[in-house]
């Protein structure tokens, strides 16, 4: 299994849901991050995570493209804190890489939302470093999937749901 390692948040916490197949997140995808994250507050959202040496592009540093997805992941994330089931996709994702990312080091990412409309919202995200330095930011442009695409019951057979610790155990077998 390629992932990296997740951490401890030592705050008010709520784990998100969890997909089975996605890149970023999915639990039963053998060559994703299986990131985890929290709902820390209204519209924030936080994930502590290791990224592994197979994620690195130069040497010792995270290949940009995997930041990018780290970076996207987190900032439509604080969108879904108050409502699991609001899909969206990315529409424009403006990041600017401050420092070299590095692998095999905790990370530490933030996700803030911003302005919500009735098709669209705008949301933000941050990657600091292990002395808390930020990495990398994003400002992000999300669109709502139309609801005829998904039917919110089907989330859950889909592999959209919170796993159990039993659960991540049997994901882990999986393929």
């Amino acid at each position: 299994m390629i992932a990296g390692k997740h951490e401890e948040i030592n705050i008010v916490k709520k784990l998100q849901p969890n997909s089975r197949d996605c890149f970023a997140c999915g639990l039963a995808n053998q060559i994703g991050l299986k990131i985890r994250f929290y709902n820390i507050r209204p519209g924030e959202v936080e994930a502590r995570y290791t990224v592994d040496e197979a994620y690195q592009g130069y040497p010792g540093i995270v290949h940009g493209g995997i930041v990018a997805a780290m970076l996207d992941e987190i900032s439509y994330r604080s969108l879904i804190v108050d409502d699991p089931q609001r899909l969206m996709f990315t529409a424009r994702l403006n990041i600017r890489y401050r420092e070299n990312v590095p692998v095999n080091q905790p990370l530490r990412l933030v996700g803030k939302a911003g302005k919500v409309k009735s098709r669209t919202a705008s949301a933000s995200g941050h990657i600091y470093g292990p002395d808390n330095k930020l990495l990398a930011e994003a400002e992000a442009l999300l669109v709502r999937v139309p609801k005829e695409i998904y039917k919110t019951e089907e989330f859950e057979a889909l592999g959209w749901k919170v796993y159990s610790e039993n659960e991540l155990s049997s994901t882990k077998r999986i393929g």
